[in-house]
């Protein structure tokens, strides 16, 4: 983050870099406020380190407090193809579910509501639902991204559950983050170092090169074939 080695960050590189930890800009604003003692907008080394060590106690759900910062926790998070520990895949796959079980009981109850064909919500069917939320469709389409995780343009049980808490975080006025953080990860979505659509889905033995979904503009060009 410090590219030019001198040694401190700048708020703006900062708040960057910190995002991709996929915790909510309140989170953050709070942890940023803790690192940067003196309110100068800038961190030295050490506050850096502050900060990702109240990162790293957000995502593990403990308390962003300076009091939390001696307790042992896994390394922070970051979704970034260039940081070491992108998805760290022990750390998360033992991290609670956020969705609490009361509240999936409710959200599953609406699932069934909506007639899934063989456990899966197809967006016609949960449009309506996140139209009726009255939030703004920008933030409706992020929830729709961040909870589609396989990317098969169908929800199922557990990636609706994921809709809805983010539906109702937004309705609470809490910013929808650009990224899912770790613990919202539905446990039967977690793969120990794995991108979740990385499931098989078809035995490996009949899996042709073609079926591990190209670029859009790849598969436009080969459609007259496949047809």
């Amino acid at each position: 983050v410090d590219s030019a080695n001198a040694g401190r960050v700048l708020a703006s590189d900062a708040a960057v870099f910190l995002k991709k930890s996929g915790l909510t800009d309140l989170v953050l604003g709070k942890i940023w406020d803790l690192a940067d003692t003196d309110g100068k907008g800038i961190l030295n080394k050490q506050e850096f380190f502050v900060a990702l060590r109240l990162v790293a106690c957000a995502q593990n759900g403990l308390d962003v407090s300076l009091s939390s910062l001696n307790l042992p926790v896994p390394p922070p998070r970051f979704t970034d193809t260039s940081s070491p520990l992108l998805l760290s895949g022990t750390a998360s796959s033992d991290l609670p579910w956020a969705v609490k079980l009361e509240d999936k009981v409710k959200y599953d109850a609406i699932f069934d509501s909506l007639n899934p064909v063989n456990g899966l919500l197809s967006g016609d069917k949960v449009k309506p639902v996140l139209l009726n939320s009255k939030l703004p469709v920008d933030i409706l389409g992020r929830v729709w991204e961040l909870s589609d995780i396989d990317r098969d343009g169908m929800l199922d049980r557990d990636e609706f559950a994921v809709a809805m808490f983010l539906v109702y975080c937004a309705l609470e006025k809490e910013p929808v983050p650009m990224s899912l953080p770790a613990a919202l990860v539905p446990p039967s979505k977690r793969k120990p170092l794995s991108v979740p659509g990385a499931m098989p889905l078809i035995p490996p033995s009949t899996k042709e090169p073609h079926q591990s979904l190209p670029p859009v503009g790849i598969l436009a060009a080969k459609t007259p074939v496949t047809q």
